[in-house]
């Protein structure tokens, strides 16, 4: 008797593609046979189990002390150049970190061995408040039309000096070269790097031009980007060269080169990529290395641009730690999507199902990491992606984090609604992310709102990794809420205190909540409704408190209406300027409420 050979989609759930999901009322979605087949396809399923997971597993994530057996004779090459051999079972002190296991009894086969200590960093007696800050929108009289890394630096000594331990700041992350620049600070060309926009710079024949961007509230980033460009090539054609700057170099590797070298690319070629000369379209074509040669110059001024970001950057995180924002993706089109192409998904986008607060469910137009082929890579561009985002700061919010667990894919042609979920291995990402959690000594904090599935906050709390807790969003009252878990009032996609207060952006259930947690008298003033607001949440035990400077200045407008593409999405600066805010009575008056908490 003969059997039917298995038809693609009964290879489903071994790729991680899933049958539907439970929405936030426990209603379950099928997910349409059309759409997994789609993702089956995309991720070239081709049998029963993807690679990377049998005898071809190029990469083993394991905990420091667990017992690893490698079945004969092995040869193990540690991270500091050390070696040890043995037989069988690997010992149980080898450390943590990034390890060569070569496999004698399986044909000399490589194996990266990566060992990590499971939980993130979390220091003893964490309890800290802080700022959360728009840096875009946190201009001075010296900002050339958008705040910048010397604004950060001045606002974080103002803030240190008020009491706060940290600075909660948007994605940095670099933007696409050219114009027109992207606004959204979670659309970036890459996430290892920097955005050029945020540098201080002070030519002096531009100096007026760029200080007359600020004449409105609105943000004009493409005539910032030109500026800026000017001012950076005059002083790069008088750089002599700085020792400092070539260590940095070389410290970057490969990835910062292959951004360096994809910016300089961009600059000739335009955008996309995929539209370039087929030489030039893939990190290793054969036009690579005569790009490379002929534009060095070029290539060289993108690495000592990010050189200058990381300079200033320090600096700021000198007056305070500051708290960096990890993007969920990347744009198609930028840097991180031509170095990894091998790795993404370029043909799908993320988003996420409709639920109750987005009826048509979202699509963000970001292409997702294949989960096999990140596995095939060793996990790389993920451990580059985290590290970047470790690499100056006290901590590290971790944007959409039940990305590490599921993500929701869109394929071409469909909307939301005909998304699926496709699962990660996401032990090892965890893993992973707590490895460079504890060398870099910074806390992790995750963006846990929205369908999110229970065993996620459970993993989640488990690893460390601390839970993220909104007013607007939460039944229990905040004194109930964990004490490890980041508590907030607001995010950027949610109204402000002042938006809810007023009813220019709110339904009616956000202000009967916010009178409902606070006691407030319906007439009150709206700065009497943002000192309650914070009041409220000071009786949370959540290890961290951040209050939104947005609120905290009775700005109406939200930073972002997702959706909404007839609003200044990500382009309003606030509406008192630096100086005024180092100085404004509102801002003492919150940080004295979560100073005394």
């Amino acid at each position: 008797m003969t059997h039917p050979a298995p038809t693609t989609s009964e290879w489903a759930p071994a790729w991680g593609v899933t049958a539907g999901y439970e929405d936030v009322d426990h209603r379950w979605h099928d997910a349409p046979p059309d759409t997994v087949a789609a993702v089956l396809e995309a991720m070239a399923a081709d049998g029963p189990v993807p690679p990377g997971m049998g005898d071809d597993n190029p990469v083993w994530v394991v905990r420091a002390g667990e017992r690893v057996r490698a079945d004969g004779r092995w040869l193990l090459t540690l991270e500091d150049g050390a070696e040890l051999r043995g037989d069988d079972l690997l010992p149980l002190d080898v450390p943590t970190g990034y390890h060569d296991l070569v496999l004698h009894a399986r044909g000399d086969r490589h194996v990266r061995l990566i060992v990590s200590p499971g939980r993130c960093h979390l220091p003893a007696g964490l309890r800290e408040w802080g700022f959360a800050v728009q840096l875009y929108a946190l201009r001075s009289a010296d900002s050339w039309g958008l705040g910048d890394l010397a604004d950060l630096r001045t606002f974080a000594s103002r803030a240190h000096q008020l009491g706060a331990g940290f600075a909660l700041v948007n994605p940095l992350h670099a933007a696409l070269p050219g114009l027109p620049q992207q606004a959204s600070p979670y659309f970036p060309s890459s996430r290892c790097f920097a955005n050029p926009l945020y540098l201080r710079v002070d030519e002096p024949s531009l100096r007026d031009d760029g200080r007359s961007l600020n004449s409105t509230r609105r943000i004009h980033r493409d005539a910032a980007y030109e500026l800026k460009l000017e001012a950076l090539e005059e002083r790069w054609s008088e750089f002599a060269g700085d020792p400092a700057f070539d260590a940095f170099v070389a410290d970057g590797g490969e990835t910062l080169g292959g951004y360096a070298t994809f910016s300089a690319l961009a600059e000739l070629y335009g955008r996309p990529w995929q539209r370039w000369p087929s030489a030039v379209r893939h990190p290793t074509g054969a036009g690579i290395a005569e790009f490379a040669e002929e534009f060095t110059g070029r290539i060289r001024f993108h690495q000592w641009v990010q050189w200058l970001l990381d300079r200033q950057l320090a600096d700021a995180e000198a007056e305070l730690p500051l708290v960096h924002d990890l993007a969920i993706g990347v744009d198609p089109a930028g840097a991180d999507a031509w170095l990894w192409q091998d790795v993404f998904s370029l043909g799908m986008r993320v988003g996420a199902p409709p639920d109750e607060f987005n009826a048509a469910g979202q699509d963000w137009g970001l292409p997702p990491f294949d989960p096999w082929r990140l596995r095939t890579a060793c996990f790389d561009p993920f451990i580059q992606t985290v590290r970047a985002g470790l690499r100056r700061g006290g901590g590290l919010r971790v944007d959409h984090v039940m990305g590490l667990f599921r993500l929701f894919w869109i394929p071409p042609g469909r909307g939301p609604d005909e998304g699926v979920y496709v699962r990660y291995p996401w032990q090892e990402l965890l893993d992973i992310l707590a490895l460079e959690s504890v060398r870099a000594g910074a806390y992790v904090v995750g963006e846990d709102l929205g369908t999110v599935e229970p065993v996620v906050r459970e993993e989640l709390a488990r690893r460390h990794v601390l839970s993220t807790r909104v007013l607007w969003f939460e039944e229990d009252p905040p004194a109930a809420w964990p004490a490890e878990s980041l508590a907030a009032v607001t995010t950027h996609d949610l109204p402000t205190v002042a938006g809810v207060w007023t009813g220019l952006d709110s339904p009616d259930s956000m202000r009967a909540r916010l009178v409902e947690r606070t006691g407030l008298d319906v007439d009150a003033p709206v700065d009497e409704a943002v000192a309650a607001a914070y009041d409220a949440i000071s009786a949370a035990p959540s290890m961290l408190v951040a209050a939104s400077l947005d609120d905290v200045l009775e700005v109406r407008e939200r930073p972002n209406h997702p959706g909404d593409e007839d609003r200044p999405n990500w382009s309003l600066a606030l509406p008192v300027t630096l100086e005024s805010i180092v100085t404004d009575p509102r801002v003492d008056r919150i940080a004295r409420e979560l100073s005394e908490r």
